[in-house]
């Protein structure tokens, strides 16, 4: 793929690109097969994990000054690899967080490397929501994208149909029967149901779901969506 014909992600695009070394280097470790080219920088000098990578896969390395510049707002990339757009389905018998129309990338990209980093492999999102290819969404993930699987439904009900029959814990602080996440109980397969940054969850997730809550101080009003993914995953891995 020449560098002239790659222009600014869109959304459905069949192709993306990561924007670092880092991310980079994760998508070659895992999913060198939808790797297009990889494209540096003329000043980038750390180039031997990168050309390993490329080499070992048959993968073209190109210098890119102009490139690199046109696709990042950020002045510390050096690194780019373009890679295609992919769809997949959830493992039905794992556990899985779900993302209720989610409207931030970087809070989306930090939440997959999140569930990465405790076990979580599998991701359910409600649409509308933000487009996981997305760069900055891909960059704020670290490469954890490439290691988790990502599925979007229209509704809840879709998902259901989807996976095999589990308990579902939706944390909102609106549920008329609500457990906090440290006295409930913890089966062994979940799923974790968070909703937008800015309204929460539809009250019609309290039918389909426990509702949760994290104990927190009256100070503040609530807990960034990030910290209580975080929060609500280490309790339910290791069943705290």
């Amino acid at each position: 793929m020449s560098s002239l014909d790659i222009k600014p992600y869109k959304k459905g695009c069949d192709y993306s690109y990561t924007l670092g070394a880092f991310p980079t280097i994760e998508l070659l470790k895992t999913k060198p097969e939808i790797v297009r080219n990889v494209y540096v920088h003329s000043t980038f000098t750390n180039r031997e994990v990168i050309d390993e990578l490329c080499g070992e896969n048959n993968i073209r390395v190109t210098v890119a000054d102009k490139l690199i510049s046109k696709l990042s707002d950020k002045e510390n990339v050096f690194v780019i690899g373009v890679f295609d757009t992919y769809s997949e389905e959830l493992n039905p018998d794992s556990s899985h967080v779900m993302l209720v129309n989610p409207s931030n990338m970087g809070n989306a990209g930090t939440i997959i490397r999140t569930c990465i980093a405790f076990g979580i492999k599998d991701l359910a999102i409600i649409s509308p929501g933000i487009d996981v290819f997305n760069p900055k969404c891909v960059r704020a993930s670290m490469g954890a994208l490439f290691r988790i699987r990502h599925h979007y439904y229209a509704s809840f009900e879709e998902y259901e149909r989807s996976v095999t029959r589990r308990d579902c814990f939706s944390f909102m602080l609106t549920g008329r029967k609500q457990q906090t996440v440290d006295e409930c109980e913890k089966p062994d397969v979940f799923t974790l149901i968070f909703g937008n940054e800015a309204t929460g969850l539809p009250p019609q997730y309290e039918d389909y779901s426990k509702s949760i809550i994290i104990p927190q101080s009256e100070e503040v009003d609530s807990l960034n969506l990030t910290i209580a993914v975080g929060v609500g995953v280490y309790n339910f891995v290791h069943k705290l």
